[in-house]
């Protein structure tokens, strides 16, 4: 399929009844659609996925559709939610060790691409930490510079290591040995069967 037929094809998949925050509906995106929009009726399908839980077919229309256009965070985020629709959605609040304190002297991108490593309350039979690994990204920032603080989403490699998280629980970030941040749940939210196929 061509772009225009993969942004129909995924706007089908919209419910006509819901819409953002600012009023933006399926019929909006259509509007973009007749005029060769494409770009922007991906925008609007992407913030209409992102106030209703929509399918796995959805998401990677529009990250195929991402694709063919060549925009890559747009893809690389249809990705994301199709990853989260899979397994679930953890959120929470990030704050990094400044730069004095901690290895990290750069920033790290917040588009996905860091896998750190996570002490989430397990422990190994000698009882030291057993750390589980997660793709970050971070919600309203390109990349975050050290001492930063952002609110996050993470992606499990092993997601059912992570099943037994709550919100209010903290978590330490880490990069080697050593603690590279601190993070607060703030969401969890299961997979629902209904919108993963």
């Amino acid at each position: 399929m061509d772009v225009p037929e993969l942004l129909e094809a995924a706007s089908l998949l919209v419910p006509e009844r819901i819409a953002t925050e600012n009023d933006i509906t399926v019929n909006d995106v259509w509007e973009y659609l007749v005029h060769d929009e494409w770009e922007v009726a991906l925008d609007l399908l992407e913030e209409l996925g992102d106030v209703h839980q929509l399918s796995l077919s959805f998401w990677e229309t529009l990250a195929t559709a991402a694709e063919q256009m060549r925009l890559e965070k747009s893809a690389a985020w249809c990705h994301w939610r199709g990853y989260e629709t899979r397994h679930g959605i953890i959120r929470a609040d990030l704050t990094l060790r400044p730069a004095a304190e901690t290895r990290r002297q750069t920033p790290i991108s917040g588009a996905g691409v860091l896998r750190p490593m996570w002490n989430i309350g397990h422990r190994t039979a000698t009882g030291a930490p057993a750390l589980n690994t997660a793709r970050l990204w971070a919600e309203f920032t390109p990349f975050l510079e050290p001492g930063g603080h952002t609110a996050v989403r993470l992606a499990p490699l092993d997601p059912s290591q992570w099943q037994h998280l709550q919100p209010g629980q903290v978590i330490t970030m880490h990069e080697n040995r050593s603690v590279a941040g601190a993070a607060v749940v703030l969401e969890i939210q299961r997979p629902s069967a209904t919108v993963t196929t």
